[in-house]
């Protein structure tokens, strides 16, 4: 069954503390294994692939901490290179004008969805979010 599109459910919208610990879950991208995840930032929820733009590394710093000191930016950790929490598009550091991968996700009913897309895809069938274990 092709589930592109249909919505995954992350996590509760509880779980994602304004400015806090990003949640974090396993994606296939391109069919390779990647990391992604989703954190709320001037009330709005956001998600990127785990992947600079400089360097395809991941960029937090421990587990979900990918905000800078300020909390105002999304940092590489590796590179420096930073980012606008809202749109992805770096604003400072080695990326020179590139974007992070945006990930799409709703809040509804007190829930976060992620929305895979042709080029992002769930590792598995339930999307576990990679700090979980499978039921």
């Amino acid at each position: 069954m092709d589930e592109r599109g249909a919505p995954l459910r992350l996590c509760a919208s509880a779980e994602l503390v304004e400015k806090g610990r990003a949640l974090i879950w396993n994606v296939l991208q391109w069919r390779e294994p990647a990391r992604a995840f989703a954190l709320r930032h001037d009330g709005r929820v956001v998600a990127y692939l785990n992947r600079c733009a400089h360097v395809p590394a991941e960029m937090d710093w421990l587990p979900g901490e990918f905000l800078d000191s300020r909390q105002e930016f999304i940092l590489c950790a590796i590179h420096g290179a930073s980012y606008d929490t809202q749109t992805g598009r770096c604003v400072g550091g080695p990326c020179a004008g590139g974007s992070l991968i945006a990930l799409r996700v709703e809040e509804q009913g007190g829930e976060v969805y992620w929305y895979p897309s042709r080029d992002t895809r769930p590792c598995t069938e339930d999307a576990t979010p990679a700090h979980e274990s499978p039921p």
